[in-house]
């Protein structure tokens, strides 16, 4: 199904793929692999072409991105535009689109929600930006439609940002680094390593984008085989797809960690664009005659089936039929593993869904920006048409991804047919991907089409007793399940034949509805600033030394976003640091606020005059240990901040809350075994937190405090290994290291914050 290569790869032509190692196929094929010829076929992925023509630097290994296009939905971009004038923005330099797709519920906390909406607009007119209102579309499926262009690359809030099957080269990272392109900067990044994605043979009827997405994330993301590199599809198989398919694949390619996607283009992707009234979007993309790849996967198309990825991670797959035929066994181990990454009082269970040898499940869900797209819906629609989904407690709800898509299938009356099997068409709507909607009931299992499903991704609250999951499926064999009444079913299974019908899009839907103000920034526009939208606090500086207490202490193998700052109802206050920072770790860690904002007290004392032993009794023997040793630290040139430790924290969501959370409580900085994704580090960095690495686990404990000298030294002069001491052990020495650090991103951790960065 998949070959994962163990080194890199040539490619021929497109279409011949050969092992580095290989030396006799690379010989008859004419393939030179000399030092100079392989530095040469590098230069023949797409990516390469790509990324080249946006680098701003003198070619080194690091690149100075700028980006043709930007995107954000409403729980970030009131944070990055906040941020962006706070450092002295006065208009978008590029097009800025505000899509309102996760926070467009206004049931929890009154008027906050569409507050943000309305400063959003109020944004849009004042600096020159496009504003998508509520229901309208999902961020990632009005980019499809509205921005993407082949060669272009893209920068969005939101970790799903990938538009590669459309040949645009997307990248989803933290506000942080959305604000330094508002301020005309550069997105700075290593060269990335660039895989072939080797697509052959033609998916079997019945199996679904999804069920290709998973069988690629089960395969790749433990090994880290594309983490931080760039996915590039080539091979005869990518034009056995559709761009609808291309697209369900694509946008689930986050969830391997790569940094990005891109596909070669052909006669479908220019159907596609014909079809969106954007031709002049288009163009042939292709690698050169010979492209080198540092790694490559063979993915047969022809003997994928349909998949299903297990609670807690997308990566946690198997094939429906292996699971119907060991569920005993896979739903204990997946109990058993879920269980360790749970904390509180709940009891998890799949085996009680087991009845008469059928896992049943209670709900599905089809939607977002990657089950809502139209092909997906049009099939689970010919799959569900004459049946019915049953009136016991299976339940079945589907979004399309934007108002067109909405419109077209009203048109062609596959909204009639999945109404008349009683399940239910909502608006577009982001909520079922991250806990803000169609929460099932304690206990239950709901089957998705969406992009994730961690913990509480569903909805539930384990501090509260809590506890529900979701598998990742593909929209057909959900919509085989429902005719099923629950029963999980392999879309491979049913007798369909699959309709297709011709897509046909609503221009006006956007034109009537959509403010474009691109170009046209009116600075005499008031914001209208609701009373849930607060400024960032002011962030201290970064001190000569540094005492960190750990105010929480995680050894999952993984810590996602979600658990660093949950999604869900917490997203009504993204726009409010202050009161966000009160959710931090709150499902993961509950203790951990209180232990931060008490030791924040010190600093607070600290950089009002006041004496830190006087607010903090307990730091005054940390203090005379540290000055036996170091005599020369005092309150002066030291700063106090909590920190946390946690094996490979940052898994998920781009948003930067998961960091600056911590900076507003009194954070100074993460230590970690490694970091999960670029985006979450970067979040760190721009946020002034120090993204520490170590070796192996210390021994940490909740309550230890680690001294940290000559911190600011030591970051402003690049030194690699970092001495720091476990005062409360005995003056333990442990090394740390801080990883690769442009100068800019030095000076923004020595300044304390982006924002202090650019001000200064």
């Amino acid at each position: 199904m998949l070959e994962l290569f163990k080194g890199g790869a040539y490619l021929k032509n497109g279409t011949e793929l050969i092992a580095e190692d290989d030396i006799g196929a690379l010989g008859a094929a004419g393939i030179k692999t000399d030092d100079a010829s392989r530095e040469a076929a590098k230069k023949g992925t797409m990516a390469y072409g790509i990324l080249s023509k946006h680098d701003t630097s003198d070619g080194g290994d690091v690149l100075k991105i700028k980006f043709d296009k930007m995107t954000s939905h409403d729980i970030t971009f009131v944070g990055i535009i906040q941020t962006a004038r706070a450092s002295g923005m006065t208009e978008f330099p590029i097009p800025y689109v505000l899509t309102n797709c996760h926070n467009s519920l206004c049931a929890v906390g009154g008027t906050i929600n569409e507050d943000d909406h309305v400063f959003g607009l109020t944004a849009a007119k004042k600096y020159g930006g496009i504003f998508v209102p509520p229901h309208e579309a999902v961020i990632h499926q009005y980019a499809r439609e509205e921005l993407a262009e082949v060669g272009a690359m893209i920068i969005g809030s939101d970790s799903h940002t990938r538009y590669g099957a459309l040949g645009t080269m997307a990248v989803g990272e933290g506000g942080g680094e959305l604000a330094k392109q508002l301020l005309s900067k550069t997105y700075d990044v290593k060269r990335p390593g660039v895989v072939a994605i080797y697509l052959e043979g033609a998916p079997v009827k019945g199996v679904g984008p999804q069920d290709v997405a998973l069988a690629l994330i089960g395969a790749t993301f433990k090994n880290g085989y594309v983490k931080n590199k760039v996915m590039e599809f080539v091979g005869p198989g990518v034009s056995n797809l559709s761009t609808d398919f291309r697209i369900g694949v694509d946008v689930m390619t986050t969830e391997t960690t790569c940094l990005s996607s891109i596909w070669r283009t052909d006669d479908n992707t220019k159907d596609w664009y014909d079809t969106h009234y954007r031709s002049e979007a288009y163009s042939k993309l292709d690698p050169a005659d010979i492209a080198y790849y540092d790694g490559a996967i063979r993915v047969d198309l022809s003997k994928i089936r349909p998949m299903i990825a297990l609670p807690f991670h997308p990566s946690n797959v198997f094939t429906i039929e292996e699971l119907n035929a060991n569920l005993e066994d896979i739903l204990h181990e997946a109990e058993e593993n879920g269980r360790k990454q749970l904390t509180g009082n709940v009891d998890f269970k799949l085996t009680d869904k087991i009845k008469n040898g059928k896992l049943y499940v209670q709900q599905g869900v089809i939607g977002g920006c990657a089950g809502g797209g139209f092909e997906n819906i049009c099939d689970a629609a010919d799959i569900l048409r004459g049946h019915f989904i049953g009136s016991d407690e299976f339940s079945l709800n589907v979004y399309p991804a934007s108002m067109p898509v909405m419109m077209e299938l009203v048109k062609n009356g596959r909204v009639a047919d999945i109404l008349q099997t009683g399940a239910v068409v909502k608006t577009a709507f982001c909520g079922p991907c991250f806990g803000a909607g169609d929460t099932p009931s304690n206990g239950a299992l709901s089957i998705r089409h969406s992009t994730r499903n961690f913990p509480n991704r569903e909805g539930s609250k384990i501090q509260s007793g809590q506890i529900a999951s979701v598998a990742l499926m593909d929209a057909r064999s959900i919509a085989a399940t429902a005719i099923n009444q629950g029963a999980l079913t392999p879309a491979t299974d049913i007798d369909v034949e699959f309709t297709g019908p011709k897509y046909f899009f609503d221009k006006d839907i956007y034109g009537k509805r959509v403010y474009d103000g691109w170009g046209k920034a009116d600075p005499s526009e008031e914001l209208r600033l609701g009373p849930n939208i607060k400024d960032w606090p002011v962030m201290p500086a970064l001190t000569d030394n540094l005492v960190l207490k750990f105010c929480s202490v995680i050894h999952d193998p993984v810590t996602t976003t979600d658990e660093l700052i949950p999604s869900g109802e917490t997203s009504s206050y993204r726009s409010n640091p202050i009161g966000l920072a009160e959710f931090t770790l709150s499902r993961k860690d509950p203790e951990y606020v209180g232990r931060a904002k008490e030791f924040h007290k010190v600093e607070i004392a600290r950089e009002e005059g006041g004496h830190p032993c006087e607010i903090y009794p307990d730091i005054k023997p940390v203090m005379t240990a540290i000055k036996e040793k170091f005599p020369e630290v005092s309150k002066d040139n030291t700063g106090f901040g909590s920190t946390i430790y946690a094996v490979k924290p940052g898994d998920g969501s781009a948003r930067e809350q998961a960091a600056s959370c911590q900076k507003v409580l009194g954070g100074w900085a993460n230590i970690a075994n490694e970091y999960a994704t670029k985006r979450y580090r970067s979040n760190l960095i721009n946020w002034g937190m120090l993204p520490f690495v170590i070796a192996e686990d210390a021994g940490f404990e909740v309550g230890d405090y680690v001294f940290v000298p000559d911190i600011k030294k030591a970051v402003e002069e690049k030194t690699e290994e970092i001495k720091a001491y476990i005062v409360n052990k005995g003056m333990k020495e442990i090394s740390l290291t801080l990883g690769d650090l442009t100068d800019d991103e030095r000076q923004i951790i020595s300044k304390g914050c982006l924002i202090n960065f650019n001000r200064q």
